[in-house]
């Protein structure tokens, strides 16, 4: 997928700086793509050139000048068609998984220190996006939510990251148990 579709699912929300955009896919949609503010700055000018969005200068007082994006007509279109199509299927690529394949011939410490901090971040992740899930939520009941909500789209795809999260979190969890038998030790991460 290319990142011009996670800009323009984003702008769905509303018009948004760059900078609004880059904190807001760490807010919203962290949880199933990611990127660096530069990569993003610089597809927000090939969109923009393409017509995809159009921007606008927000004159500040005290601050420098900003831009405003927003979907365009032709970047709907974009996105629509984009939504159509059959999405290819993910692949996973995860420098972690090669350790612990290894792990045998490895460095037992090095990998239980990796698993380890996989299992902390992951703690972090699910805990923000439970926090921002309660922020959605506004206190209605989830079924209410998913049925009556403007957007279901951002609730959908938070619910996929939770549950990202949480088999992180198993899987972590039962990996630092195993090393900790073998190894002798016990697994103290919780």
């Amino acid at each position: 997928m290319a990142l011009r579709n996670a800009v323009l699912a984003a702008l769905l929300e509303g018009e948004a700086s760059g900078y609004d955009l880059a904190k807001g896919f760490d807010a919203t949609v962290a949880n199933f793509w990611a990127t660096t503010p530069q990569q993003l700055y610089r597809e927000l000018e090939r969109m923009e050139t393409e017509g995809l969005i159009a921007a606008r200068v927000v004159v500040q007082e005290r601050r420098p000048n900003k831009r405003v994006y927003s979907l365009t007509e032709a970047g709907r279109v974009a996105l629509r068609r984009f939504t159509s199509q059959v999405p290819k299927p993910s692949a996973i690529r995860d420098e972690l998984l090669v350790q612990v394949q290894a792990v045998d011939d490895g460095d037992l410490e090095a990998v239980h220190a990796s698993v380890g901090d996989l299992l902390d971040r992951s703690r972090g992740k699910l805990a923000r996006y439970e926090r921002l899930r309660d922020r959605l939520l506004r206190g209605a009941d989830e079924t209410d939510h998913l049925t009556h909500a403007e957007r279901v789209g951002p609730y959908l795809t938070l619910l996929r990251g939770m549950a990202f999260e949480r088999e992180n979190i198993r899987w972590a969890e039962e990996v630092l148990d195993v090393l900790a038998r073998r190894s002798g030790g016990s697994a103290s991460r919780e």
